[in-house]
């Protein structure tokens, strides 16, 4: 087995002993290790591969400094920018295979904050304390394939639980690394198949499982996103990463959730790299018949994000207290089609919607709780409205969830992917 390189993110000033301890576990098992010390306070308790202060000047500030920081906020973000730094030259130069870290909240937000800098395909694995603390857990994660194993106890000492997660964790990054190839190659040449991106939902499942199956009949190989706000919002990274040839959109309905503070927000940037990239996209208004609200009780708690009482009187489906899709309004479904076509309209590469009037989603269809065709209408006039004459709009008399809709859908992209060649 090939040796790997493993880099041990930790403060030394206070961990040392559990590095080191993690340190000789990893060397173990064959591989080599560096250890990059993140410490603001002090000296380190065993030496590093790469200091604090060479963090600290890579950050482009002074260790000394640093420790005499009051603003304890700042100092990590130094020290996170010196870090991200050091290890992309690390990466670089083929010195880094994998990521490990482990702590509290503290060397937790730093440790991932580096992690997240690094290219999908990288093992990072992150043992913490608090890693199941709702109000952190989603930043520590992000869009990044980050494995976090919660300690459930302090990692503090050796006592039998903190040596048994330590091994775990040493254990779970020496499997990545030896199973795992590294990041994904980016370039079209070294691979067999074109790789496209597909995004999808529970209520548009139809309709997407045919869209993979012909893709994939036609010899591309199709990477879904679920459409819950971070996988879209990876999406799009990983887009702007040049790893996909081309986007068929089925459900771009972060954007609209961004816009109106819903549960499922995919960030400034959603429906916008492939446009920057010129890769072909084809795109549909699923999702856009609803924004995801719940728990139902938030409203009446106060929360400043609409309001029960609103929520109730309109078009919902609630499979359960938590999920809760209510019917976008006209007025919002014409918000919603200004900033759709604002984005689509600065795309370099080849765009197509395509719209089915016979309703969007499995919720929006005749006999179902989101069924409002006169609404869709109101998104699809808007639309041509704002919309680059150029950017074709295609109208088909069918419902999203048919497998004619995904023929057209397909064919469509196929026609776009050809311009693009």
């Amino acid at each position: 087995m090939k040796k790997k390189t493993i880099v041990l993110v930790a403060t030394l000033d206070t961990k040392g002993s559990e590095a080191a301890f993690l340190k000789a576990l990893i060397q173990q098992r064959g591989h080599e290790i560096i250890l990059l010390d993140t410490n603001t306070a002090g000296e380190p308790s065993v030496p590093p591969d790469v200091s604090a202060r060479e963090v600290a000047e890579a950050g482009g500030s002074d260790i000394e400094e640093i420790r005499k920081m009051r603003d304890t906020g700042k100092a990590y973000r130094i020290m996170i920018e010196g870090a991200i730094k050091k290890v992309q030259s690390l990466l670089e130069r083929g010195q880094l295979d994998g990521i490990l870290s482990f702590g509290g909240a503290s060397n937790t937000t730093v440790a991932t904050a580096i992690m997240k800098s690094l290219p999908f395909g990288i093992p990072k694995v992150m043992v913490s304390s608090s890693a199941a603390m709702p109000a952190y857990a989603g930043g520590y994660f992000g869009t990044k394939d980050i494995a976090i194993l919660h300690s459930v106890v302090d990692i503090v000492g050796f006592n039998p639980l903190v040596k048994d997660v330590l091994k775990r964790g040493a254990g779970a990054i020496c499997g990545m690394v030896e199973t795992g190839k590294g990041p994904p190659s980016l370039s079209r040449t070294t691979r067999e198949k074109d790789l496209i991106a597909l995004t999808e939902f529970k209520f548009s499942e139809e309709c997407c499982s045919h869209v993979r199956q012909l893709l994939q009949q036609r010899g591309f190989e199709v990477i879904p996103f679920h459409a819950q706000g971070i996988g879209d919002r990876a999406m799009e990274e990983l887009i702007g990463e040049r790893l996909f040839q081309g986007v068929i959109d089925i459900v771009p309905a972060g954007v609209g959730e961004e816009l109106l503070g819903g549960n499922r927000a995919a960030g400034p940037k959603r429906l916008e790299s492939a446009g920057e990239m010129g890769i072909p996209q084809l795109i549909t208004p699923c999702g856009f018949d609803m924004f995801s609200c719940g728990p139902l009780e938030r409203g009446d708690r106060g929360d400043p994000l609409w309001v029960s009482k609103e929520i109730k009187k309109r078009k919902r489906f609630v499979p359960d207290a938590f999920r809760v899709q209510a019917r976008t309004t006209p007025q919002e479904l014409k918000e919603i089609a200004k900033e759709v076509a604002r984005k689509l309209n600065k795309s370099k590469g080849p765009v197509t919607f395509l719209f089915p009037l016979k309703g969007w989603s499995s919720l929006d269809q005749e006999g179902m709780p989101l069924y409002d065709p006169e609404a869709d209408k109101t998104f699809l006039s808007e639309l041509k409205a704002q919309l680059n004459p150029k950017i074709p709009i295609v109208e088909l008399d069918l419902h999203l969830n048919t497998r004619e809709f995904a023929e057209q859908a397909v064919n469509l992209f196929l026609n776009l992917y050809e311009q693009d060649r």
